[in-house]
């Protein structure tokens, strides 16, 4: 389109020349009406980059209802959007020489990125990697080196978001998750457990207090039967009297949970439960103290 209008403009520029050294006040409307025609180009550009993203948009939700949230998809579709965005910017410039234009544009700008940003190609790499090997999808609980622990919630072509106890977000670096060593909580499905102890008095009803751990665990909404049976079923960790400490008998139980539960909360919630339980049962757990015997 641009070639066509060159063409004319170079067919009729006698003409126009003319035209304008007889009619001086014609120059201004010349260059308002250039200036529109400009605007109105750049504008249907504009309007067509922003369809072919909103097609692609369209096209990958229509994916995500039916194959479900990915992080590949995800990836997939920010890659796509950096794509028909650079296109459009180029395609303006290139005329009847697209491809070279292109190209040479494309080598430009790498160059150009490659020295002032390389941090960012590392993570626009490393998101690539991530979302073809997969180590986690959307959804996962993964584990940071630092014992940092979240649910990742989305990918972007330079960092992953994830979820961490209380809604907060923590934005990690592609290149971080893609060099470093991470736990994957949610790899296959299989229950996440934690061991709990709990100290109670030397006079305490052994037996009983084994049944109102285990009751007070059971009753957790968090809690789930994980540990297998000598016949095949599955059911809740038992509970087991391990220890004669200084001043106290120690109780132990394992408790099974969901990967997608945060294992603070599963904490809170089972310490409260079992220490409310012991407390109405009249089962009570002891302190360090000391008894000061003054004699005369």
């Amino acid at each position: 389109m641009e070639k066509w209008i060159v063409d004319l403009l170079e067919m009729y520029k006698d003409d126009i020349g003319g035209m304008l050294a007889d009619n001086a006040g014609m120059v201004p409307i010349v260059i308002i009406i250039g200036i529109l025609f400009a605007v109105v180009l750049f504008l249907s550009y504009f309007f067509l980059a922003w369809l072919c993203i909103r097609i692609s948009r369209k096209v990958f939700r229509h994916i995500e209802k039916r194959k479900g949230k990915s992080i590949e998809l995800q990836f997939t579709e920010n890659l796509l959007r950096l794509i028909i965005i650079v296109l459009f910017i180029i395609m303006p410039l290139a005329g009847d020489q697209i491809k070279q234009s292109i190209l040479g544009s494309a080598a430009v700008i790498a160059a150009i990125v490659g020295f002032a940003s390389q941090d960012a190609i590392k993570d626009i790499m490393s998101g690539l990697l991530i979302s073809v090997y997969k180590p986690f999808d959307l959804g996962d609980r993964i584990e940071l080196e630092d014992g940092t622990a979240g649910i990742v919630e989305s990918i972007t072509m330079r960092h992953v978001v994830l979820v961490l106890i209380d809604t907060v977000r923590l934005v990690v670096p592609n290149s971080k998750l893609n060099s470093s060593t991470i736990k994957n909580l949610s790899f296959d499905y299989v229950p996440r457990s934690v061991e709990f102890s709990f100290p109670v008095h030397y006079n305490s009803d052994i037996e009983k207090t084994k049944d109102v751990i285990f009751q007070a665990v059971k009753e957790s909404p968090y809690s789930i039967p994980g540990k297998k049976s000598k016949s095949g079923d599955m059911i809740y960790g038992p509970v087991y009297f391990i220890a004669l400490m200084d001043s106290a008998l120690k109780m132990k139980v394992t408790v099974y949970y969901e990967p997608p539960t945060a294992t603070e909360v599963l904490k809170d919630d089972i310490n409260t439960r079992v220490f409310a339980a012991l407390g109405e049962a009249g089962i009570v757990v002891p302190y360090p103290h000391a008894n000061i015997i003054i004699q005369d």
